[in-house]
């Protein structure tokens, strides 16, 4: 096993899945507005395509149909309960233990699901990513799943050793292919079990955090980004993809708004009227660049909220 200075011990119980939608649910809204300024693509990013209206409700965390909630109970998200700081017990108690073949079915089934999303948001992705410093030595993602943004590190920070953290452990094999796709040596690639309200991850010691998709979902929005602070040298970038609540009076809004309490209680704690970017903003970065986008493959789960913090 791999071992570094950089990791505290991490907890090895099974945990709780991570939640996808079933391939051919579909809802057809025209909710979306002209999306915003388009951006470039890197040399790492794949070309984006035009996407069907198949939609998952929650992009990591879609909706989950009601079903799967009569075979296994739901853990309810509530971001004001008090957690440990003990890792282990912070990933029992946000993600409690799920049997092995539930956390393998949405292991699968997310891997085969978001792949129009990820085409889309491709180029936005890029123009994030290329912001990676050249001489990043360690690079942490948080909830990283089976690891759609692995392709963007092999060009943008070719030999740093990147981590991912995520509370379902039937990620890693995912994961772990998608490294090597990408072309990133098996040795400068690690998985770790945990949440992001508890990182196994010393202090000051990532030069990068990633994170997309995932504050919809964490227990506590606030602990998470105080992690993320936490593990980043001085200097430190937080890189960031979230879906945030739309604004206030639209029919948009209202439709979050009546499928919130249903999306928590199916789709793994995902809160469609979080205000993400506000408490992005409010972490007490040095500095944050956010911009906001809707795109079409994302139906309920839109705006989208993107961008760099500073430590």
């Amino acid at each position: 096993m791999y071992t570094s200075p950089l990791f505290l011990p991490h907890p090895h119980s099974p945990t709780q899945i991570t939640s996808t939608a079933f391939p051919n649910f579909k809802i057809k809204f025209n909710l979306n507005p002209t999306s915003s300024s388009s951006s470039s693509s890197s040399s790492c990013s794949s070309s984006s395509s035009s996407s069907s209206s198949k939609i998952c409700l929650c992009g990591r965390r879609p909706f989950l149909a009601t079903i799967s909630t009569a075979l296994i109970p739901v853990h309810q998200s509530n971001a004001s309960d008090s957690l440990s700081d003990d890792p282990m017990a912070v990933l029992n108690r946000v993600h409690p233990p799920r049997p092995d073949w539930y956390e393998e079915f949405y292991a699968a089934a997310m891997d085969a699901s978001m792949k129009s999303y990820e085409a889309e948001i491709a180029g936005y992705k890029s123009q994030l990513f290329a912001n990676l410093p050249g001489k990043a030595a360690n690079i942490l993602e948080i909830g990283i799943g089976t690891g759609p943004n692995l392709k963007y590190y092999s060009n943008a920070a070719s030999g740093a050793m990147v981590v991912g953290v995520d509370p379902n452990r039937k990620m890693e094999k995912y994961a772990k292919a998608a490294a090597q796709a990408s072309g990133l040596c098996p040795t400068k690639f690690k998985f770790i079990h945990a949440v992001a309200e508890a990182l196994p991850v010393s202090d000051a010691s990532m030069d990068a955090v990633v994170g997309t998709l995932v504050l919809c979902s964490v227990k506590d929005v606030n602990k998470t980004l105080q992690e993320i602070k936490r593990v980043l040298k001085p200097g430190g970038i937080y890189i960031f993809v979230e879906h945030v609540a739309a604004k206030d009076g639209t029919f948009l809004k209202v439709i979050q708004r009546v499928l919130d309490p249903l999306q928590q209680a199916v789709a793994d704690g995902c809160h469609l009227t979080r205000e993400t970017r506000d408490s992005i903003s409010a972490a007490g970065f040095s500095s944050t660049d956010i911009k906001q986008v809707f795109l079409s493959s994302a139906s309920l789960i839109n705006p989208h909220a993107y961008g760099i913090a500073y430590k």
